[in-house]
Parts: C-alpha cells; sequence; structure tokens
C-alpha cells in the first residue's frame, strides 16, 4: 500500500493590509462632490462569499466565459508558461479558476494574494488539501497597491501571474496601467502574466450582469455599509440605501452605485455626512475594453501580447503577455 503524500505546511506572509488608516479613507472619498468608497471594502469574509454566489447567477457571463476559455485552452497555456513556474494570483478568492491551472502547468509553487485574511487562509488550506503535492505561500495584501514581497519569494524560478475574473475593470485605465507596471516589476526578467478582461458588447448584457433578478449583487454593494460599520466606526443603516448599476456609455463602464432613500446624516469616526433623498455613493466600475484597447493599455505598461483567446460571443478575452524585456 503506497503512503499518503505528506502535505506541504502552509507558508503565510501578512502585510497587514488593513492596518492603514480606514477612517480617515473612506472620509476622502465621502468628502467627493461624488460621494465614493473604495471598491476593495466589499471584500470582508461575508463580501467575498456573496461575490462567488454571484458568480454563479444565470445573467453573470464572464465567471463561466472565462472558466470555458481556461479550460479550453489550459494545455496551450501550460505550454507557454514551461516548467518551474511560480503561479501568482492576483485576489485569489475562493481560488476556484486557479483549479484548471495548477493540474495543466503544476507550479513549483502557487502564491494566492487577497485582502481577505480569514477567506485567503480557509481557501488556501482548503487547495492543500484537495492538492497535497502543491506548495502553497499565501501573501494577505492590497495588491492594488506597490507589494514588497518577502526575500524567500524571489526565486530564480519563472513567475507567471494570474489575474482573472475582468479585475483589471475596476481600476480606471490610468490607474490599470500603474497597476499592470507593478506587476510587470514583480513578475521580474522572463515573466508572464494571463490576465481576464470583460469585453465592449451589447449594454443591455452589461446591465442585467449588474443588476440581477435574485438580488445577489445588490445585496454583495449593500453589504459594504456592514463591513465599514464594523471596521470604520460608521453608522451606515443599509435598509435606507438601495443598489443601481448601469453603464455609462462616454467611459465604457459599469458604474455601481448606492442610493439614498431619504434625507439622512451618516457618522464615520468623528465626522458626519449628510445624503439628500437620491443622492449616491460611487462604489465601483467595471471597465470594458476592445481587443485593441487593452493592448494598447498592455503595451504601454511594459507587456507583449503573445496571445489573445475569446469565446464565439466575444464577451471575454484571455490575454497571455510577456514582460518586455
Amino acid at each position: 500500500m503506497t503512503p499518503p503524500i505528506a502535505r506541504p505546511a502552509l507558508k503565510f506572509f501578512d502585510d497587514f493590509p488593513a492596518s492603514q488608516d480606514i477612517v480617515e479613507e473612506v472620509v476622502e472619498g465621502l468628502g467627493h462632490h461624488q460621494k465614493e468608497i473604495p471598491a476593495k471594502f466589499f471584500y470582508d469574509e461575508a463580501g467575498s462569499l456573496l461575490f462567488e454566489a454571484i458568480t454563479q447567477l444565470p445573467e453573470y457571463y464572464p465567471t463561466r466565459t472565462e472558466i470555458g476559455l481556461l479550460q479550453q485552452h489550459r494545455h496551450e497555456i501550460a505550454e507557454l508558461a514551461g516548467e518551474r513556474v511560480w503561479l501568482l494570483e492576483y485576489g485569489s478568492g475562493a481560488s476556484t479558476k486557479i483549479r484548471l491551472l495548477l493540474e495543466s502547468i503544476k507550479p513549483d509553487c502557487y502564491v494566492p494574494m487577497d485582502i481577505s485574511r480569514d477567506f485567503l487562509l480557509a481557501s488556501a488550506d482548503k487547495l492543500m488539501d484537495d492538492y497535497p503535492w502543491l506548495y502553497v505561500y499565501a501573501a494577505c495584501v492590497d495588491y492594488s497597491q506597490p507589494v514588497e514581497l518577502p526575500n524567500d519569494m524571489h526565486t530564480g524560478a519563472r513567475k507567471l501571474g494570474f489575474f482573472p475574473g475582468s479585475s483589471i475593470g475596476n481600476f480606471c485605465p490610468s490607474e490599470a496601467g500603474e497597476f499592470l507596471k507593478g506587476v510587470a516589476d514583480t513578475l521580474g526578467e522572463n515573466g508572464a502574466l494571463l490576465i481576464g478582461v470583460d469585453l465592449q458588447k451589447d449594454i443591455s448584457v452589461l446591465e442585467a450582469a449588474y443588476n440581477d433578478q435574485q438580488g445577489v449583487t445588490a445585496e454583495f454593494n449593500l453589504n459594504l455599509l456592514h463591513h465599514l460599520n464594523r471596521v470604520a466606526n460608521a453608522n451606515f443603516n443599509p435598509e435606507r440605501f438601495s443598489h443601481k448599476a448601469h453603464y455609462n456609455i462616454e467611459s465604457h463602464r459599469i458604474e455601481m452605485h448606492l442610493i439614498s432613500t431619504m434625507d439622512q446624516v451618516v457618522r464615520v469616526g468623528q465626522h458626519q455626512f449628510g445624503f439628500k433623498q437620491g443622492e449616491t455613493i460611487h462604489t465601483e466600475n467595471s471597465y470594458k475594453y476592445s481587443y485593441q484597447s487593452f493592448c494598447q493599455l498592455a503595451g504601454k505598461s511594459g507587456f507583449d501580447v503573445e496571445k489573445f483567446w475569446t469565446d464565439e460571443n466575444e464577451y471575454f478575452g484571455l490575454f497571455y503577455l510577456k514582460v518586455r524585456g
């Protein structure tokens, strides 16, 4: 009888992304003429679970389309990646899509990066149970900001980044460019990035994806207020806000907002903010790219496009980018 494979120990790096002044960041956003709250505050444990539920909704095409592309092209992706690879996933969440790559690439090490510490550790532990051969180095970081990874991550192995789910669309184009430049620096010489990008398409398809009939996206949006009540010493009443998502044609983006359903005053820390009925908090953008516009963005950020795959409807794209030079 073959003895069971001894599971490697989980390594963990904590950059303490929540140690910054959360109240100050929220107060700054609410002080703008168009009140806003950074989308990263969606992702407490409840928010992460709600987002995973969104990905299963019939209206939400990006996840199933991207998974279909990964399944269809996983062997070609593995050939492009080569051997002795460290696989870094930006915003790993439940680590669902990564399983297709783990099984085809068989990386030397997998580095999931996420801002939600408890969710990250639970997902990494589950992944190691399912793949007892896998070395995992979990990193609790705010990957939207420059991250200095620990010295023992700087090995001779080639790095392949994975940024799925069209999350690049949550950055405005200038921020997306700066983010990609930072990714290129992290991946280094001979590094590559596999990235999912939501493509421009019929507005009705886009708006349905962010206004699902079951109301899960609305619950996800409103959960942000519950999260801020806990971590930012706030007193939002989520029942006094409603969810709205619409497509901004000029900017090529979906915008998510929370609408105040009445005149009200909300406290955050020692600060108070008045809301008029109908006034909104802008909580998220999701930019949609054409093939040409994303190639231009990648090129300006230090990457060359090596391969592109899309579905028959051209709803979603997978780009395989190589760090230039």
